[in-house]
C-alpha cells in the first residue's frame, strides 16, 4: 500500500483543530422516548448531511471520554476532555466555541480570515490571518467551527469504506433524530466496531455521535449537544476584544508550500488510516510541567508503553480503548484506530 502524503498547515489549524476534533467524538444516553419518523434510507440520510451547510444555531456540548489513557503520570491539567463547550455558528462560516475546563476556559473565535484563540488561564491570546487563497477557498481538512461539520468531515471519510444503516430514531437536546450507523467492512483492520451519528430529522446535521470498540457496550469516547437552538446569532459573538492586560501575539499563516515535505503524513485510508511523523527533539527531553513535577517523555514510554521492533527500529507501543500509538526511539511516531502491528507496518514505509 503506498503512504498517501496530505500538508498539515500547523499554523492555520492550530489549537482551533484540537477542539473542534474533539468536539464531535461520541453521544450520551437518548433523553425521552423514541420519535416516530418517516423512513429513509441510509445513502439518502447520508447525501443530506453531506450537502448540508451547517445553520446558524447556539448549543452547548457535553463530553465524556473513556479511553483508557494513562493519566497518573500525566502533568496537572493534561487531558482530553473538558467539562462543556458552548458552540456557536453564523451558517456562513463564522464560528465560535468557548471550552470550560475547571475554573480556566479557552475560546476560539472564527471572523472571516481572522482566528482568534485565548486561554482564560494565562490571559494570553494569539489573532491568526489568514490568507485570503485559504479564506475564501475550502478549509482545510478538520477546520470545523463546531462538532457537526466536523462529523461531516468523519461521515466523508469513511463512508466508502463502511457498512451504513439506519437504526431507528432518538431525541437529542430535545430534537427528533434518525439513527445512523457506519460498521467498517471486513477488509478494514481497526479497533473500532461502529459509529452512530444522531442526525437531526428536520435540519439534517448531526447532533450526537459515538465511537463503539469491541469488547464494551459504552462508548469510547462520547460527546452530544445538550442543548441546541437553530437561530440567526449576533454578529458581536464573531467579534474578539482581547481583555485588559492580556498578552498578544499575532501571526501570519502563510499558504502551504506543495513542494515542502509534510509534518505529517498518512498510509491507507477510511477506518484503518495511520498518521505518521517526527516529534521535535525537544518534545522529548524532560519537562517541568504546571505542576512543578519534571516530566521525563521517554520515562513514561517505558512506563506505560511495550517495547516493540520491526523494520521500522525499536520503540514503544502505547494501546488506548480506541487507538494505539508507536514511538520509536529516534522520534518517529505512529498513530491510529488500529492494531499495533498496523503501525508497525506504517511505520516500516517510511
Amino acid at each position: 500500500m503506498q503512504p498517501k502524503k496530505k500538508a498539515i498547515t500547523a499554523a492555520v489549524t492550530g489549537s482551533a483543530l484540537g477542539v473542534a476534533g474533539l468536539a464531535w467524538l461520541a453521544m450520551p444516553a437518548s433523553a425521552g422516548e423514541a420519535p416516530e419518523l418517516p423512513a429513509i434510507s441510509a445513502e439518502d440520510l447520508v447525501s443530506s448531511v453531506l450537502s448540508t451547510q451547517t445553520p446558524a444555531l447556539d448549543g452547548t456540548v457535553k463530553v465524556e471520554n473513556n479511553l483508557g489513557l494513562p493519566t497518573a503520570a500525566l502533568p496537572e491539567g493534561t487531558q482530553l476532555s473538558f467539562d462543556s463547550a458552548h458552540v456557536f455558528n453564523d451558517g456562513a462560516g463564522n464560528g465560535k466555541i468557548s471550552v470550560q475546563q475547571g475554573t480556566s476556559d479557552t475560546t476560539i473565535v472564527r471572523n472571516d480570515r481572522t482566528i482568534w484563540t485565548y486561554s482564560s488561564k494565562d490571559n494570553t491570546a494569539t489573532k491568526l490571518t489568514v490568507p485570503a487563497e485559504i479564506a475564501t477557498g475550502q478549509a482545510p481538512e478538520g477546520l470545523s467551527s463546531d462538532p457537526t461539520a466536523a462529523a461531516t468531515q468523519l461521515l466523508t471519510k469513511v463512508r466508502e469504506s463502511s457498512t451504513v444503516s439506519v437504526e431507528g430514531t432518538a431525541r437529542v437536546a430535545g430534537r427528533a433524530a434518525y439513527e445512523l450507523v457506519l460498521t467498517p467492512k471486513p477488509t478494514e483492520r481497526t479497533l473500532l466496531r461502529e459509529v452512530r451519528v444522531a442526525v437531526d430529522a428536520e435540519k439534517r446535521v448531526p447532533l450526537r455521535l459515538a465511537v463503539m470498540t469491541y469488547g464494551s457496550s459504552d462508548p469510547a469516547l462520547q460527546i452530544a449537544f445538550s442543548d441546541i437552538e437553530f437561530a440567526p446569532q449576533p454578529a458581536s459573538e464573531f467579534q474578539f476584544t482581547p481583555p485588559q492586560g492580556a498578552k498578544v501575539t499575532e501571526k501570519q499563516a502563510e499558504q502551504p508550500d506543495a513542494s515542502a515535505k509534510p509534518e505529517l503524513s498518512s498510509v491507507g485510508d477510511g477506518w484503518d488510516t495511520v498518521l505518521v511523523g517526527t516529534a521535535p527533539a525537544e518534545a522529548m527531553q524532560p519537562q517541568q510541567g504546571e505542576d512543578g513535577r519534571t516530566v521525563d517523555p521517554k520515562a513514561l514510554l517505558g512506563q506505560f508503553g511495550k517495547r516493540v521492533t520491526g523494520a521500522f527500529g525499536s520503540g514503544y507501543v502505547i494501546t488506548t480503548n480506541a487507538a494505539t500509538a508507536l514511538v520509536a526511539d529516534d522520534g518517529r511516531f505512529a498513530v491510529g484506530a488500529v492494531p499495533e502491528q498496523v503501525l508497525i507496518d506504517a511505520l516500516g514505509t517510511k
